[in-house]
């Protein structure tokens, strides 16, 4: 489900007449990726009943910025991506920052993707090496991007399906076995411990001008919105739910960094079989990921900065390949870190945008959400809260 760079969006059928849902997957597909497999061993942390909350609260908060993005959309006459209404509402420097934070963000995520792949690779096959997993992935990946080719929207919509029926089938097979005292072990000192992760895998703004593109109907862009940004908050709460249940914390310390991947500590603890399903399912999701932000990295220093693709290439996908081979980080440290600073200060930028929108949109827009000053300065206040948390918590301070 491969498409080539440059070919216009084009539905038949099923997809024509429901082009709001595949809008939706479209957002769900940029939301759910890496993750939720680093989900529940955060949780873990610090207790379901806190990370419960942890995972609302967030997502909630990821409703509101996505809706907030549609409206800056649905307010300005062209088309556009983030960093370019960014520029239009904030100027240059805003361009220039939320730049910044997009390249951290994306270089950040597809390193995790490329640790992710090769540990998943080693837990199914069992032999060789993470490492070299995570090259013939690398080299497979970064070929396919430098020809052009991307996922589409029915990938996303197949795949979010796929998704939603492994999570079904883990909990229908797993359920005699959960252990309910998994659930009974809360650690509220811990409460911030899995912010990061998690606000890592509700970031989803900038698959919301695409939506712009493939619904024909302007007035469905805020339903299209609601229902591809609330699905994911049900989605991982009922996954981790059922991962906790079988997996409790000391269990998940019993394993390696890396080994703590949510569908390989399920494979490890598990149904060998249902773990190689949610392992290939999860091989799958970080896969189509890493074509769309590899390609959206290659776009911005082909496209905004006039480079050759070679200079691009070697640009965008040899620094995340050099972080994992000098082993410099893990899979659940990247997301925490990226989800905190970048997320964090993505979410801000957002925010100024939005109300910068609200006085100098220059088209009325479909839908209109109110100013939302307090809900704005509160969701900073916990951005910036946040941030400073995971940066004392990496020099180990916090």
């Amino acid at each position: 489900m491969l498409k080539k760079e440059g070919v216009a969006k084009k539905y038949k059928s099923f997809f024509r007449e429901h082009n709001t849902l595949v809008a939706s997957t479209t957002l769900i597909g940029g939301i759910v990726g890496a993750g939720i497999l680093g989900i529940p061993y955060v949780v873990a942390k610090t207790g379901f009943l806190f990370g419960l909350i942890i995972m609302i609260l967030l997502g909630i908060a990821f409703l509101y910025l996505h809706l907030f993005v549609g409206e800056i959309v649905l307010r300005t006459k062209q088309q556009l991506q983030l960093t370019g209404y960014a520029g239009k509402y904030l100027g240059n420097k805003g361009k220039m920052i939320l730049t910044v934070i997009m390249l951290f963000s994306i270089y950040a995520a597809l390193t995790a993707y490329l640790i992710g792949e090769g540990a998943i690779f080693y837990s199914i096959f069992k032999f060789g090496s993470p490492l070299l997993y995570t090259a013939i992935f690398f080299l497979i990946g970064s070929f396919i991007v430098y020809k052009g080719m991307k996922a589409t929207g029915k990938a996303e919509f197949f795949l979010i399906s796929l998704l939603l029926i492994i999570v079904t089938l883990i909990g229908i097979f797993s359920w005699k076995e959960i252990n309910f005292q998994n659930y009974a072990y809360n650690n509220i000192r811990n409460i911030l411990v899995p912010y990061g992760v998690v606000l890592f895998a509700f970031i989803g703004m900038a698959a919301v001008p695409e939506m712009q593109e493939i619904i024909e109907n302007k007035k469905k862009m805020k339903r299209a919105i609601i229902i591809g940004s609330v699905i994911p908050i049900f989605l991982y709460i009922i996954f981790t739910f059922f991962i906790l249940g079988n997996i409790g914390l000391e269990e998940f310390e019993l394993l390696q960094p890396n080994e703590r991947i949510a569908t390989i500590a399920l494979s490890i603890y598990s149904q060998p079989i249902l773990g190689l399903f949610a392992n290939i399912l999860a091989v799958l999701a970080m896969f189509t990921s890493f074509l769309a932000l590899g390609m959206a990295l290659l776009q911005v220093y082909e496209y905004d900065y006039l480079l050759s693709r070679k200079t691009a290439f070697l640009l965008t996908f040899p620094l995340p390949l050099l972080i994992v081979m000098l082993n410099l980080t893990d899979f659940i440290s990247i997301l925490g870190v990226s989800g905190a600073v970048a997320g964090g200060l993505q979410g801000i930028i957002i925010i100024l945008m939005y109300w910068k929108a609200k006085k100098l949109g220059d088209r009325k827009p479909e839908y209109s959400l109110g100013t939302h000053k307090f809900l704005g300065i509160l969701l900073i206040a916990i951005f910036l809260l946040g941030l400073a948390y995971e940066v004392f918590n990496l020099f180990g301070l916090a």
